[in-house]
């Protein structure tokens, strides 16, 4: 069906032909999926309802009615993209309806779903870090073992991004997109905007590296890469991220760890150490002190939570009393 079926319905057609009509219309003109047919229908219920208890009509709806409702949403707790799709919905309606001449404007339009709050980054605890870090698979290929054990401790030790540690190269160049000075302890990379910075290599890490240098003997050619795979080329991220995430599980951890997240932890576990933002910044690479303030986020949830598992009063805390 299209426009056409508009034409074939009463003058006062109630607000749940128009939605039928207009699911005719997505199902059949547009061929929409069934899943999106059938999630268009729940919203457009929504509306319905919402449009009925102000006692209103479809097509009597404001902006500041959909307002409204978008507000009420987000105080239950719908998410912001979750409101955005619903209103997706809904906007599909009035632009059908105008285009039938049922309504003059959509009020739909200028309305926007509240901003989505940032997330946190996912961060490992300092035990589990640690354990990661520790594991050995013993029947794996020495090799394997050496190198991901290795790779392990360059994400956490030194908060790298996964394009930098692939970037790594044996040995400094002026080709070279990174290194690392084992007497000097420092790993040189090449970060974000083409911009070279320097981090410290722990001694847990130097270790990781020299048993991999040995291991990588077998397996190298010409490629320069520090990371290889067995036929001597240079690890791409994601087979990287197979490999962190295969160990993760192996180590008994209770989520698939990727690399992003060891760079994470590496600066909220710094941070809740140091207390010192600026120099977390320097370490990540960061731009702005902006980006890297989200870890004080991750820093206090740190500090609630051994609060709330600690202290005899944390379960019956109350919200200060403002009325004084």
């Amino acid at each position: 069906m299209s426009g056409g079926v508009v034409s074939r319905l009463p003058a006062d057609a109630t607000d749940a032909a128009l939605v039928e009509a207009y699911l005719d219309h997505v199902r059949v003109d547009k061929r929409l999926a069934t899943r999106t047919v059938e999630l268009y229908t729940g919203d457009l219920r929504r509306l319905s309802d919402a449009a009925q208890s102000a006692g209103i009509g479809l097509r009597q709806v404001q902006s500041a009615h959909v307002r409204r409702w978008v507000a009420q949403m987000h105080s239950a707790g719908r998410s912001a993209r979750g409101i955005a799709l619903i209103l997706s919905g809904w906007r599909g309606l009035y632009v059908w309806m105008g285009r039938q001449g049922l309504v003059t404007q959509n009020p739909v339009q200028d309305v926007r779903a509240p901003k989505a709050g940032k997330p946190l980054p996912k961060a490992l605890g300092v035990d589990e870090s640690v354990q990661l870090a520790s594991h050995v698979e013993e029947g794996d290929d020495p090799g394997l073992e050496a190198r991901d054990g290795c790779i392990t401790e360059l994400l956490y030790g030194c908060g790298l991004r996964i394009g930098e540690l692939v970037g790594l190269d044996v040995i400094a160049s002026t080709t070279a997109r990174g290194w690392i000075d084992i007497p000097g302890g420092e790993a040189h990379v090449l970060g974000k905007g083409s911009k070279r910075r320097s981090v410290p290599v722990g001694r847990a890490a130097l270790a990781a590296l020299e048993r991999w240098l040995a291991a990588r003997a077998a397996w190298a050619n010409e490629d320069p890469a520090l990371f290889i795979g067995q036929r001597g080329q240079r690890l791409t991220p994601q087979h990287i991220r197979v490999r962190l995430k295969r160990r993760s599980m192996l180590a008994g951890l209770s989520t698939p760890v990727h690399p992003h997240m060891l760079r994470h932890s590496f600066a909220s576990h710094l941070l809740q150490s140091s207390g010192d933002l600026r120099a977390v910044q320097e370490l990540l690479g960061h731009a702005s002190i902006g980006t890297t303030q989200v870890y004080t986020r991750l820093d206090f949830q740190h500090l609630a939570k051994a609060y709330d598992a600690a202290h005899p009063r944390a379960k019956t805390r109350k919200p200060p009393d403002k009325t004084g």
